[in-house]
């Protein structure tokens, strides 16, 4: 514990020292009250630099992840004023290759002596990131593999500097409203949980395996595979794929392969991962993608990934159909439904704003339309009209830019809208099948039962007060005989509901135990709802 609290004070006393230097001399008073700035060395500097330059340039001196919190930032429009994004997006991870002893690391974590199960082991990592380096080796059967080792003490840092990151979001939460406005507290908690899931190389494993699950019938793409007795949450032993980086059209077609194929199967493939797993690699960039030289697409660097909830997806696919039918009711309606919190201070301004974007999407030439184009505007809707979504949507957003940016890149006349077509027109198709409709009324219903059946307990909790004279009604009831023809019309169409339900109920256990054959009885039982359907519509109509 004492260890602890000495880390979070030298790195608290960091912290304090980086924003004196760059000019923080207001935020720094509120941490310590009555204190004078002793940077004021650094004034010149300061006025040359503008306010958002020096919130970059902060960033980056407090090290990695303060680096990645200003990243995990720089695609929220919603938020942050567009001028602070530019600034973040220039965000670089400043990262130092550190001496690591490979052979000993392996030693440690598996208690095992390297030499009995590597024939070699390079001692000069391929690639450093912020939390891990990566080495390749080759195992004593001649399989190439690529070795994933975390940097020492990096949770340790990662957790001490979310600790500060938290306290300066409460800072910031009373300096002003704008942090509470904003919704800080859960922009950083999705920030943290990202994080943590990034820093462990388990999940990183188990996010390779249902990766490969989800895909393991696809052509078109490959998996690395998997060495467990060499990963745990420190080391991740991983099959060495050898393939050309996908935005090399050169290296491509030298080997036979063709970029404009190239461009539409990775497009193809990242709209799978959304659309039919809801399951996604979150940082496709043109580094993390590879294309074998049989023509796969390989996706690697699995420790950030996006997860999309069942019912989620399903308003996500809402919201695509009421794209391509052009109804912005709709797609407010699912917006709503999917986001964590929302303010919406003029909803005739808000329907507006969606229809804009949707007569933009229209009247601009198919081929000729760019995603990101479209992202950029419906983030702006979003912000304006302080809808706060789910920390996926942003990470949606931040990889379809990504993907469709490497799809340009190697193709510039990719045409978005007709390879994902078939995306698009297999949505439609499920949502209007027979079997979704059923599916969805048959919820709705029970749903509706549900309701009824706690319409006694309610009614029996009003007429205890009622008896302990604890409910007291002041009320003068006008055309008392108009509102008793209602009240009767209204029980009626009710109980005639109740019995429709009960009918669909019945149905659907009739075809399951008939296994799904149209039994005599279902089909008097369908034949006997639907008339009861016509009788309560036409009553609904007539009143």
């Amino acid at each position: 514990m004492f260890g602890k609290q000495q880390r979070k004070l030298k790195r608290s006393a960091k912290l304090v020292a980086v924003l004196s230097k760059y000019g923080f001399q207001d935020l720094l008073s509120r941490i310590n009250p009555g204190k004078t700035n002793e940077a004021s060395g650094n004034d010149t500097l300061n006025a040359d630099q503008g306010l958002y330059q020096r919130i970059r340039l902060a960033l980056e001196e407090l090290g990695p992840t303060f680096v990645k919190l200003g990243q995990s930032f720089s695609n929220r429009e919603d938020l942050l004023p567009a001028d602070l994004i530019t600034e973040l997006q220039k965000l670089q991870d400043k990262v130092e290759t550190i001496p690591m002893d490979v052979e000993s690391v392996l030693m440690t974590e598996f208690d095992i002596n390297p030499p009995d199960y590597f024939l070699s082991i390079d001692k000069i990592p391929i690639a450093t990131a912020s939390i891990a380096q990566v080495y390749t080796a080759v195992l004593l059967d001649g399989e190439k593999v690529i070795l994933k080792i975390k940097k020492p003490g990096i949770l340790a840092v990662i957790e001490d500097d979310l600790l500060l990151v938290k306290d300066l979001v409460r800072l910031i939460n009373s300096y002003s409203d704008f942090g509470a406005r904003l919704n800080l507290d859960q922009a950083v908690s999705t920030f943290e949980k990202s994080l943590l899931e990034e820093v462990s190389l388990v999940n990183e494993k188990n996010n390779i395996y249902q990766f490969g699950l989800n895909f393991k019938h696809n052509r078109d793409t490959a998996v690395p595979k998997v060495y467990d007795q060499f990963s745990n949450n420190n080391v991740l032993c991983m099959g060495y794929i050898d393939g050309i980086k996908i935005t090399d059209t050169a290296k491509l077609t030298e080997n036979g392969l063709d970029p404009i194929k190239i461009s539409e199967k990775g497009l193809r493939l990242f709209a799978s991962q959304i659309l039919d797993y809801g399951f996604f690699h979150a940082d496709p960039h043109a580094g993390n993608i590879l294309v074998t030289y049989d023509g796969k697409i390989v996706f690697i660097d699995f420790g950030a990934v996006g997860k999309i909830q069942p019912n989620d997806k399903d308003i996500l696919e809402n919201l695509i159909v009421a794209f391509v039918a052009k109804n912005p009711q709709k797609i407010i309606r699912n917006l709503k439904r999917m986001a964590v919190s929302y303010d919406i201070p003029d909803e005739k301004k808000f329907e507006n704003d969606v229809a804009e974007v949707l007569d933009f999407v229209h009247n601009t030439s198919l081929k000729n339309i760019d995603p990101q184009q479209i992202i950029n505007k419906m983030k702006d809707v979003l912000s304006n009209n302080h809808l706060f979504m789910p920390g996926y949507f942003y990470l949606l957003f931040k990889g379809i830019g990504l993907i469709e940016g490497v799809g340009r890149t190697i193709n510039p006349d990719l045409d978005i809208v007709k390879t994902l077509a078939p995306y698009t027109r297999k949505i439609i198709a499920k949502k209007f099948a027979p079997q979704t409709i059923f599916k969805n009324s048959l919820n709705k219903v029970l749903d509706f039962t549900d309701n009824v059946e706690d319409i006694p307990k309610e009614l029996r909790s009003l007429l205890e007060k009622l008896d302990s004279n604890k409910f007291t009604v002041t009320s003068e009831i006008r055309d008392i005989d108009k509102t008793n023809h209602i009240l009767k019309s209204s029980f009626t169409s009710l109980i005639l509901t109740l019995i429709i339900a009960a009918n669909i109920i019945a149905m659907a256990i009739l075809l399951s135990s008939d296994g799904q054959h149209f039994s005599a009885g279902s089909i008097i039982l369908g034949i006997f709802t639907t008339v009861l359907a016509i009788i309560l519509i036409f009553r609904i109509i007539k009143k």
